[in-house]
C-alpha cells in the first residue's frame, strides 16, 4: 500500500513539474514572437531586382537602395558583402532610428564583364532574418575597338 501511495506521489510531482516546464516553455515562445514583432525590420522602396539597362564595357555606374527601419528598435547593419569584386557597397555606419529613412548605395564596374550580368549583395543586420539580399542586374556590350581600321 505504501509502495502504490509513494508510486502515485512521484507521478503527481512529475506531472506538476512537467506542466510547469511547459509553461515555462509557452511563456519564452511568446516572449520571442513578442520581440520578434519590434525587432528592426529593412523595408526597402522598391521591390525586385534593379535593372541597370544596357551598359558599354568599362562603364561605372551606381544605385542607391532606399530604405526605412519599420521596426521598434535601432536598426544597425554590421557588414554587406557582394557576390563580386566589380560591386562595392556602402552603408550608414550609424544605427537607423525606428522610422528613419536611410538608404545602401552599390557601385558597379563593368570593366572585364561581358554579357547578361546577375550580382547580389547581403546586407547583415540586426534584424530577423538576419540576412537580407538585394539584387541588380545589367547587360553588357563590349566596348567599341578604336583600333580597328575602317
Amino acid at each position: 500500500m505504501r509502495v502504490r501511495i509513494s508510486l502515485l506521489v512521484v507521478t503527481l510531482v512529475g506531472l506538476g513539474v512537467g506542466q510547469f516546464s511547459c509553461d515555462n516553455r509557452r511563456q519564452a515562445e511568446t516572449s520571442k514572437a513578442e520581440v520578434s514583432e519590434k525587432m528592426p525590420r529593412l523595408t526597402f522602396a522598391e521591390k525586385g531586382i534593379y535593372d541597370f539597362g544596357t551598359l558599354t564595357e568599362g562603364d561605372t555606374v551606381e544605385h542607391s537602395f532606399a530604405f526605412t527601419n519599420t521596426g521598434e528598435f535601432p536598426l544597425i547593419i554590421n557588414n554587406i558583402t557582394a557576390s563580386c569584386g566589380c560591386t562595392t557597397p556602402e552603408w550608414p555606419r550609424e544605427p537607423v532610428a525606428p522610422g528613419a529613412k536611410s538608404a545602401i548605395r552599390v557601385r558597379f564596374n563593368s570593366r572585364g564583364k561581358m554579357g547578361q550580368q546577375n550580382k547580389t549583395i547581403t546586407v547583415f543586420a540586426n534584424t530577423d532574418p538576419s540576412m537580407t539580399d538585394l539584387q541588380f542586374k545589367a547587360l553588357v556590350n563590349p566596348k567599341a575597338d578604336s583600333t580597328r581600321k575602317s
